[in-house]
């Protein structure tokens, strides 16, 4: 039995299929082997965690500065400044507004919720979004545009929604839009608030990413948006709803050095 999963196991992890498929099925594996059934390769590759029909993308950051930007941002989330407020700020941009030309078929037992297949645009929207990281509110704001001026725009409104003078710290991508003169002329008129970039393809590190892959799942992948003001209407009322319980996230970083994140 271990010479035949060595075999196996061998096979998979070091050969590609002669028709020149891209990966294994474990019936082309059988096939390819001769002498071993497609249900005891399963069964090996249960055994041993493999997921053939799985595949995982990352994104490597090439940032020189990747651990101290990195471990400026996770000290942020793991030991914040004393009475400071932390925001994860971003933006989510063309947002569509989508209108199904066929009514939809609701989910029935037996058949799944179908949309018809032709659809009629109805505009787009940007989402910017500051999610706090101690209490997991979201502070949110929908613009026609995701411009400089929209993101110091917002960066007004979430300061307006702390005490004055109380220390904030921003946390966010380093897309050119954060990074204007208008920005800077923002932070030097506001000395209370500062921003930490993410490193260069880190914006996993964002915490607001984790809540903007919620609102995309449960409201803009399957929603239904007769207009642009409709798809605002409903984004800002999962905000609100959001808000009514929200939580913080929590962080657990193990690998300070780790350059890239698994998206699945």
């Amino acid at each position: 039995m271990a010479k035949l999963e060595a075999r196996v196991l061998n096979r998979t992890l070091k050969h590609k299929p002669k028709d020149g498929s891209t990966h294994w099925s474990s019936r082309k594996l059988a096939g390819e082997l001769g002498d071993v059934s497609f249900s005891a390769v399963q069964r090996i590759w249960r055994k041993h965690g493999l997921q053939l029909h799985r595949l995982e993308r990352h994104l490597v950051s090439n940032d020189p500065n990747f651990e101290t930007k990195a471990a400026d941002v996770i000290g942020l989330y793991l030991n914040p400044p004393a009475h400071a407020a932390v925001f994860c700020v971003d933006e989510k941009t063309a947002i569509q507004a989508l209108d199904r030309k066929d009514r939809m078929l609701p989910l029935a037992p037996g058949h799944a919720e179908s949309h018809g297949f032709e659809y009629k645009r109805n505009g787009t929207l940007s989402l910017f979004a500051a999610l706090n990281t101690a209490t997991g509110e979201v502070l949110g704001m929908t613009a026609s545009r995701h411009t400089s001026e929209q993101f110091v725009s917002f960066l007004g409104d979430v300061v307006g929604t702390q005490p004055q003078g109380r220390e904030i710290h921003v946390i966010c991508d380093n897309v050119s839009s954060h990074k204007t003169e208008l920005v800077e002329a923002f932070l030097a008129e506001h000395e209370n608030v500062r921003i930490h970039y993410t490193p260069t393809y880190s914006s996993w590190l964002n915490q607001v990413e984790n809540w903007f892959s919620r609102i995309q799942r449960d409201v803009i992948s399957r929603g239904i948006f007769t207009s642009f003001k409709d798809l605002d209407k409903k984004l800002m009322r999962y905000i609100r709803r959001h808000n009514k319980d929200p939580k913080p996230l929590k962080c657990k970083y193990d690998n300070p050095q780790r350059r890239h994140h698994q998206f699945f």
